[in-house]
């Protein structure tokens, strides 16, 4: 049933004021307690979704590379242990490009880590300093380097459509950073969210956002370049050499069950939906008091199902089964989709249909958010 297992860990040295994420910054960590803590968690998922081999496993965070190499190690044992892993499985470790996270890599690696994503976010000091980053250009090229030397395989994260980013500011960037030869990237535009110290600052007149016309200039150009660099978008957002895709990510894009252990970590197994508590010390109270840090778990209707796979699904270059889909559901294909709003934004090139597939054209990608409520009915009808 399980074929991909994310290990949340949920500790950060500071906040971004970008960041939605669950994560917390606390003075202490006692990791003996958490290491106890998340093994319990993952014992407590293989006993219901322990039936298939791992294909990959996800360190998300927070900042994982905060992680003792030894923790990491364990978790890892473990959840061999429980599941095994398939040949080849992807071990992925998110970071940040600190020096002193990037000293712990050769340990990570030695651990069973084989990809490591690193949040570099920005490759000059004035973009970091406006996102608030710790690290500094230079640091963060120089655990770039670090990590090319002990991983695999890496990745990693910028940040664009910054206040006043011009065209040709982002060219170099993005030129400079293919330049690097990783063999995959995460090119994220600014979003304010909810509830983030950014948030309060456009309310309050700190900066104002890039307008959509100059951001989705500036995605138009993330396209042509990396596709131009042999890493063309397989994802919205991510881009890749053939082969290289984020097997992990690809997991949740098409609708593959996967397991989700530590604070606010969601998973999805057998037709049900799991979510664990948000703060660290309530998710190890329900560790303490029930053998799992699970706040709930419900099923999940063929309707909802429906509507998570197709909005996941349409972000992706290769799109979706439509087809497969409501064979696997039980539900009538008509009733999956709009299909008359699919043919007006095929007939304006903004989507594509190929034999049972259908998927958002390069033109509709940049009006991806307006496309999906208009292609996915808000109410999928069961049969």
């Amino acid at each position: 049933m399980a074929r991909a297992l994310y290990i949340h860990w949920p500790f950060c040295l500071k906040k971004c004021p970008y960041c939605d994420f669950n994560s917390h910054v606390r003075e202490r960590v006692d990791h003996d307690a958490w290491l106890s803590a998340m093994l319990t968690d993952m014992r407590h998922e293989a006993e219901l979704a322990g039936d298939e081999r791992l294909e990959s496993i996800f360190f998300g965070g927070g900042t994982p590379s905060l992680m003792p190499p030894a923790l990491v190690g364990s978790l890892l044992t473990e959840a061999e242990k429980q599941w095994g892993f398939a040949p080849e499985i992807e071990i992925t470790l998110e970071g940040n490009p600190s020096s002193v996270e990037a000293a712990n890599y050769a340990a990570l690696a030695g651990a069973g880590v084989n990809r490591v994503s690193l949040g570099l976010q920005s490759l000059d000091d004035a973009g970091l300093r406006f996102l608030g980053r710790l690290h500094d250009a230079r640091e963060g090229l120089e655990a770039l380097e670090i990590a090319q030397t002990h991983f695999q395989r890496v990745s990693f994260d910028l940040i664009y459509a910054l206040p006043d980013q011009t065209l040709e500011h982002w060219r170099s960037q993005l030129e400079r950073a293919l330049g690097f030869g990783t063999g995959h990237l995460s090119l994220y535009q600014l979003t304010i969210e909810p509830g983030t110290r950014f948030a309060t600052d456009v309310r309050q007149g700190g900066f104002t956002p890039l307008d959509d016309d100059a951001a989705a200039d500036l995605f138009t150009l993330t396209r042509e370049l990396t596709a131009a660099a042999g890493l063309p978008a397989y994802e919205i957002s991510n881009h890749a050499r053939p082969g290289e895709e984020s097997r992990h990510n690809l997991t949740y894009w098409r609708y593959h069950d996967y397991v989700g252990i530590g604070p606010g970590a969601h998973g999805r197994r057998g037709g049900m939906a799991t979510l664990r508590h948000r703060k660290p010390e309530n998710w190890l109270s329900a560790i303490k008091d029930q053998g799992n840090g699970l706040q709930q778990e419900f099923a999940l209707s063929p309707r909802d199902q429906a509507a998570e796979a197709l909005l996941m699904g349409l972000r992706l270059d290769e799109g979706i089964d439509i087809e497969a889909l409501g064979d696997r559901l039980g539900i009538a294909t008509h009733r999956l989709i709009r299909e008359d709003k699919l043919a007006f934004t095929h007939g304006q090139g903004l989507t594509w249909q190929s034999g049972g597939r259908i998927g958002v054209s390069e033109l509709g990608m940049p009006l991806l958010d307006a496309l999906l409520p208009m292609i996915v009915p808000d109410e999928l009808v069961e049969p």
